[in-house]
């Protein structure tokens, strides 16, 4: 019997496993589809093949590897990014194995292949002067910079991620005592983020503005239709260059989306709420997710020193005392 083409296992793969089995979100279907597009695109480059004619065979360790090195070489993609790719890539492979017994060691190959370490830097945030020079950045006397101040505000209170953001609609906003706001996160999880006096007034002068009904968009484009995510982008880029020039310190800052949403996390470990509750305030799987905060805190470190006692002696530094000892210290 013939085993299927590469073609038609990348369908079932997404129709059946991803689609059907595993109910993944438009997220994850949208990120391992690019994946595929950027891998076929670069097998055909090295093949001369149409996507079509490839086969399983020719999407081999050896030109998975050279495409990742490709990414990370001339695409400019972060070492993260590229274990994204490769994450996709090996859930793939996984399925094809299982369900084609002939590709197993072709598999095996492809998914033995490491992920590659990557430095942990710090996470960007605004401080509250920043927070609220942005705020303030856009021009309420026009429609756009109406929609863009409330856009700000409730991304800096709720600490919404981008897709979050673009898909809240007018139903999703609850006002009166107890107001809040719902989303649906990462992992179809849904989650509720209270909302504090000012940012509901803004909302509640927004929703009467925007009209519509509850289905549609909250922050919509100038057609009524929803915003995109590199929309979303541009206008955080924007305001930040115009509140830089009051606000001297966003100069030369590179401000997103997720810096707002840094900056809501750190704003509320300031005021001393526990890792615990900024977890689930934030929508995230693990509290270990959040210790991120911690260790960009410099004032929380600060405090720390503070509170030690200054030492009355000098530590001494530990010296061996044999050639072998000092050989295993110097290394």
């Amino acid at each position: 019997m013939t085993p299927p083409t590469l073609s038609a296992l990348l369908q079932k793969f997404f129709v059946e496993r991803l689609t059907a089995q595993m109910e993944a979100s438009p997220n994850t279907i949208a990120g391992y589809r690019d994946t595929f597009r950027l891998l076929l695109r670069f097998a055909t480059e090295r093949t001369g093949k149409a996507p079509t004619k490839l086969s399983v065979e020719e999407l081999n360790s050896t030109l998975v590897g050279d495409f990742l090195a490709h990414l990370e070489g001339k695409r400019g993609n972060t070492a993260r990014s590229r274990n994204t790719r490769l994450a996709a890539i090996r859930s793939f492979f996984r399925f094809v194995a299982i369900n084609e017994p002939a590709y197993m060691l072709h598999c095996q190959r492809i998914l033995a292949m490491p992920s590659k370490r990557y430095v942990r830097r710090t996470v960007d945030f605004l401080d509250r002067n920043e927070m609220e020079a942005l705020a303030s950045a856009p021009n309420r006397s026009t429609w756009v910079g109406r929609r863009d101040h409330v856009i700000l505000t409730v991304a800096l209170q709720t600490g919404l991620r981008a897709s979050e953001l673009v898909n809240l609609c007018g139903r999703d906003i609850v006002v009166g005592a107890g107001a809040h706001i719902r989303c649906e996160g990462k992992g179809r999880k849904q989650r509720c983020t209270p909302l504090r006096r000012e940012t509901l007034k803004v909302l509640k002068s927004w929703l009467k503005e925007r009209g519509g009904t509850d289905q549609d968009p909250l922050f919509p484009t100038n057609t009524g239709k929803k915003l995109s995510r590199d929309a979303l982008e541009h206008i955080v880029r924007r305001h930040t260059l115009s509140a830089s020039r009051s606000c001297s310190s966003l100069k030369g800052k590179r401000v997103s989306p997720h810096v707002l949403r840094h900056s809501t996390a750190m704003e509320l470990l300031h005021h001393g709420v526990d890792q615990s509750v900024i977890a689930l305030w934030l929508g995230h799987e693990s509290v270990e997710t959040t210790q991120v905060y911690m260790h960009a805190d410099l004032r929380l470190k600060e405090k720390a020193l503070k509170r030690m006692n200054p030492k009355t002696t000098n530590p001494g530094r530990y010296r061996p005392d044999d050639k072998l000892l000092a050989f295993l210290e110097a290394l």
